[in-house]
C-alpha cells in the first residue's frame, strides 16, 4: 500500500502502545484493543515491547501470551532472539520499526505491547549514533572493578559519574568505555540521537498503572504458577546450553532463583520467596518509571479502558 492508498485520515499512520509494570494486564488489553479494531473493520497486530519476552528460551519465565491467550490476533517480536544473542534497545528498536512498517503497508495498526521503557523511548526517540567501541578498551574497562571505573569515570566524565549511582555498574562501564573509545562522553553523543519514529506515527498510548497492591499480590502468586507450569524445566534447558553468564537471558528474573534450586542451594519456598521478592521488586521499578518518565500527555489508568472507543480514535 502506497503512502497516497494510506486508509489513515490523520494522515499519518497510527501506532498504539500499552505500557506498564509486568502483571498489569497489558497482554489481554492489547488482544482486546486489536480485537476491537478488527471488527471497524482494519486489523491489529501487536507488537512486543518487553526484554525478557523477546527470548524463545524464556517463554513460562516472561509469562509470554500463549496461543490461546493471543486468541486469533498476529503477535510479533515473541520469542524473536536465540538467548545466546544479547538484544539491545538499538536491536530491538530496528526490528520493531520494520514490524511497525509492514503493519501499516498491509492495513493494520500496530500495537506495541510490554514494560520496558528503554525499548520504547529507543524506537520513539532514537538512540545516541556512538560509534562501535574499541574491542580492546571493552576488555580493559570491563575487567575493572566497580570501585576503580568509578573514581576513573569521575576523572574522565565528571558529567555522567554525576548523574549515576556509584553501585550502578552496567551504566558506569558503558559511560566509561564510550569517552574512553570515542573521546566524547555520552551525553554529547546523546543530544545527537536518530532514527526515532515519533514524528512519523499518530500515537495513541496508554500507560496500566494499577493498584499496587493488587499488582504485588499479582507478581507472588503468579511466581509459583510459572514452578508449576514449566519454569523448572525451562531453566534446566538453559542451564543445559552453557551460555554466559552475563548474558540478559541467564540474569532474566527467575532463572538465577530457579538455578539456585535446581543446585539445591533453595528449597522450593526459598526458591519461590525469591522469585516473588525480585518480580515484585521489578515491578515496583517499573511501576515508578512508567509513573515519572513518559510524558506528562500520555494517559495513565488504573484499570483498562474500554477498548471500543479507543480503537474509535485510533481510527479517526
Amino acid at each position: 500500500m502506497s503512502k497516497r492508498e494510506t486508509p489513515w485520515k490523520s494522515g499519518k499512520p497510527p501506532l498504539a502502545l500499552i505500557a506498564g509494570p509486568t502483571a498489569s494486564g497489558k497482554t489481554a488489553l492489547g488482544v482486546a484493543l486489536a480485537q476491537a479494531l478488527a471488527a471497524r473493520g482494519t486489523p491489529g497486530v501487536v507488537i512486543n515491547a518487553d526484554s525478557a519476552q523477546v527470548y524463545r528460551d524464556l517463554a513460562v519465565l516472561s509469562a509470554r501470551p500463549t496461543e490461546a491467550e493471543m486468541d486469533g490476533v498476529p503477535h510479533r517480536l515473541f520469542g524473536a532472539w536465540d538467548g545466546a544473542d544479547a538484544c539491545s534497545a538499538a536491536d530491538w528498536a530496528n526490528a520493531a520499526r520494520r514490524e511497525i512498517e509492514n503493519a501499516h503497508l498491509a492495513g493494520q495498526v500496530p500495537i506495541l505491547v510490554g514494560g520496558t521503557g528503554l525499548y520504547m523511548r529507543t524506537l520513539l526517540d532514537g538512540i545516541a549514533p556512538v560509534p562501535e567501541i574499541d574491542p580492546a578498551i571493552r576488555v580493559e574497562v570491563r575487567d575493572l572493578p566497580q570501585d576503580e571505573a568509578r573514581t576513573a569515570l569521575e576523572a574522565e566524565d565528571p558529567a555522567a559519574a554525576a548523574r549515576l549511582a556509584p553501585a550502578d555498574r552496567t551504566r558506569t562501564l558503558r559511560a566509561l568505555e564510550v569517552v574512553r573509545s570515542t573521546g566524547r562522553p555520552l551525553s554529547d553523543w546523546q543530544h545527537e540521537k536518530a532514527g526515532g519514529i515519533a514524528a512519523d506515527i499518530a500515537l495513541h498510548p496508554l500507560v496500566l498503572l494499577p493498584d499496587r497492591d493488587w499488582l504485588y499480590e499479582r507478581c507472588e502468586r503468579r511466581f509459583e504458577l510459572m514452578l508449576d507450569g514449566g519454569a523448572i524445566e525451562e531453566v534446566e534447558a538453559l542451564l543445559a546450553r552453557g551460555l554466559d553468564p552475563a548474558l540478559p537471558v541467564m540474569r532474566a528474573i527467575g532463572v538465577p532463583e530457579i538455578a539456585a534450586l535446581l543446585r539445591e542451594e533453595f528449597s522450593r519456598e526459598e526458591a519461590i520467596a525469591a522469585g516473588a521478592t525480585a518480580t515484585r521488586q521489578y515491578a515496583k521499578r517499573q511501576y515508578t518509571w512508567f509513573r515519572n518518565q513518559p510524558p506528562a500527555g500520555w494517559p495513565r489508568g488504573a484499570v483498562p479502558p474500554d477498548v471500543g472507543p479507543w480503537a474509535d480514535a485510533i481510527l479517526g
